[in-house]
């Protein structure tokens, strides 16, 4: 099995390296193409203003001056074009991906990427900011511990073409875990976006955009629930973000 990684963390994080070790336990054939500098909350950015520059690092590894999508885009169209890969990792993403997130999350769209173009793809984030909430570091003992076995799992069965599995692993200390969970994308019941404004020395401001902390009261099933609790999230996610129910209701405003 040929295995495509990419993040959006960068080429040189340490999560990509935990990444890599986890889909050796599956394969022997795994190839690397991933962002040249961070791009956390690149979403599904395409550089189509600006040309990206790609480098190749060591056999198999490819740098990309540019997004995770455009990671993808380059793997598949160039770099592993005569031989693609059989499956995509996106991650292990430094935080986790769940609920509001994944709208912003640049490991989730190069997940999408992969699906949007053929290839079975799943995508994996360490959650932080629990368990190791004062250091903010990501505990990776849990990913690596549970991350091959969750996959062999996975791939053991199957999903639809058009459907991203996206894998969050609990922040716990060590690496024992609850179990794991088949869930739903939840929602959080405040809104986390801020902005810190600053004083620009030389006249004027500046604003460094942030997000707040916290916790919410998610319902069972949500990703969200899962993760305070301890278990591996899996949720199914596609890019059809039609909401149906409101389809049938205007609709029938413009009904004769």
């Amino acid at each position: 099995m040929r295995i495509l990684l990419t993040n959006d963390d960068g080429v040189d994080a340490s999560g990509l390296d935990v990444l890599k070790q986890i889909a050796l336990s599956l394969s022997d054939d795994v190839w690397i193409v991933a962002p040249t500098q961070e791009q956390s909350a690149a979403s599904r950015g395409v550089s189509l203003h600006n040309p990206v520059f790609v480098r190749k690092l060591a056999d198999k590894t490819y740098s990309v001056s540019g997004t995770p999508t455009d990671c993808v885009i380059v793997a598949l169209r160039e770099i592993m074009a005569d031989n693609p890969p059989d499956l995509l990792l996106s991650g292990v993403n430094r935080g986790q991906n769940i609920a509001e997130d994944i709208g912003f999350s640049g490991t989730v769209a190069g997940a999408l990427q992969g699906m949007q173009m053929g290839v079975p793809s799943i995508s994996l984030s360490q959650a932080r900011g629990f368990e190791t909430y004062n250091n903010g570091k990501a505990n990776w003992k849990t990913a690596l511990k549970h991350g091959p076995s969750v996959l062999k799992n996975l791939l053991a069965g199957s999903w639809p073409k058009d459907v991203v599995l996206n894998v969050n692993f609990p922040d716990v200390k060590g690496d024992t875990i609850s179990g794991v969970q088949i869930t739903r994308q939840g929602r959080r019941d405040f809104e986390m976006s801020n902005i810190d404004k600053r004083t620009h020395p030389r006249g004027g401001h500046y604003y460094w955009l942030t997000y707040k902390g916290g916790l919410s009261d998610p319902d069972a099933g949500t990703d969200l629930r899962a993760i305070y609790d301890d278990f591996i999230s899996v949720t199914p996610i596609h890019v059809d973000h039609t909401h149906y129910e409101t389809v049938a209701k205007l609709s029938s405003i413009f009904e004769d």
